[in-house]
């Protein structure tokens, strides 16, 4: 590395980065890569997600910032210190598992304290630590309980508050909401970005849940076939997904063929199948030629009289009340059917009717070209 870049770590090191990092398990014919060559920096004090389905590879770049798998090439930095040869106890990392694995017959207050107790840490400090876990996590009426005689959810903060004690460097979080029930799991998503904003601590959540990817995230990488897609903030990767599989992954939308016929950097124009052209944003370094896939979000668009502001025209097939909104079916001829999400109002009702002629005007810049 040069000195440029020796003088920017100084400043402020990243908390975590993978730089060209590759984990095969087995070999000839049962030879599985789980990571091929993926780099990745995780700013100080983010809340930072990995999503993608099972045996994307998610769970395995998580157990190498861990130290419980060694990558077969690349390698990995804490706060700019090469990492990956040391074992998990030399490590300023803790995980959280999804089966919590906490000690059943010790105490919540015991739990909390035995990582600390393991690094020698003087008692009156331990005590202390103690304490201001079971504030945060909000169990202080609980410490001298067995957490075998705790529920699932109080679990979950004590295996948390067990993780945080010694103040690691960075939190590493392996789906630690799956086996909590729908209403829990929202609280619980609410309660871990607050812990992460108020202990100051790097957070890396693993979950296939895209909802809670959004709900939580400073910033989400989304992981398909042990390669990273996409990263960005919710709203990037939500509304401006660059690949097919991250636009289908999360959330639903509409995919339109269209043709390219202008692109200056990120911003171009789009000619559709109507023969309107509309505006569309464009991955980068995207070559500004023939025909593109364009994506457009169901509540980016909105079903108005057929004319001259509308992007698109066809059949209404079918009108689906959702109570807060209601969703459109829109048969295009050709290009299939379009999904209009539009909020309800008051006056909205019966405003259109299934089987007649409609048309779809598109929000400016919602629609975005996909790379493939």
């Amino acid at each position: 590395m040069g000195m440029g870049g020796m003088s920017t770590r100084k400043d402020s090191p990243a908390a975590v980065e993978a730089n060209g990092v590759s984990k095969i398990f087995g070999d000839g014919s049962d030879k599985v890569v789980a990571l091929d060559d993926v780099s990745v920096t995780i700013k100080q004090n983010e809340f930072f997600t990995l999503l993608g389905p099972s045996g994307c590879g998610k769970t395995t770049l998580l157990r190498l910032i861990a130290g419980f798998d060694h990558p077969n090439n690349g390698n990995i930095l804490l706060e700019g210190d090469d990492i990956s040869g040391l074992p998990p106890y030399q490590r300023q990392v803790n995980t959280v598992f999804q089966n919590y694995a906490l000690f059943p017959h010790m105490t919540v207050a015991g739990n909390i304290a035995f990582g600390l107790e393991m690094l020698d840490k003087p008692r009156n400090e331990i005590d202390a630590t103690v304490a201001n876990m079971l504030k945060l996590v909000r169990m202080e009426e609980l410490r001298d309980r067995q957490t075998s005689q705790i529920s699932g959810g109080q679990q979950q903060r004590v295996a948390l508050a067990r993780a945080l004690a010694p103040h690691p460097k960075v939190l590493l979080l392996d789906e630690p909401l799956s086996a909590l029930d729908l209403k829990l799991r929202k609280e619980m998503q609410i309660e871990l970005k607050r812990l992460q904003n108020e202990t100051g601590i790097t957070f890396i959540f693993v979950t296939h849940d895209q909802e809670e990817a959004l709900t939580m995230s400073d910033r989400i990488a989304v992981m398909s076939n042990g390669n990273i897609l996409q990263i960005g903030s919710p709203r990037e990767i939500y509304d401006h997904p660059a690949e097919r599989f991250v636009a289908n992954f999360i959330g639903e939308t509409n995919f339109l063929t269209a043709d390219l016929v202008l692109a200056k950097n990120k911003a171009g124009k789009i000619k559709l199948s109507s023969g309107k052209t509309i505006a569309a944003t464009l991955p980068d370094n995207h070559a500004a030629n023939g025909k593109v896939t364009a994506v457009v979000r169901p509540e980016h668009a909105r079903i108005v009289k057929p004319g001259t502001s509308a992007a698109l025209e066809g059949r209404l097939d079918n009108i689906v009340y959702f109570g807060t909104d209601t969703h459109y079916h829109v048969k295009l001829g050709a290009e299939g059917d379009f999904i209009v999400r539009m909020q309800n109002s008051r006056d909205d009702a019966g405003k259109f009717a299934a089987g007649s002629k409609v048309g779809i005007a598109i929000d400016s810049n919602a629609a975005q070209v996909l790379r493939d």
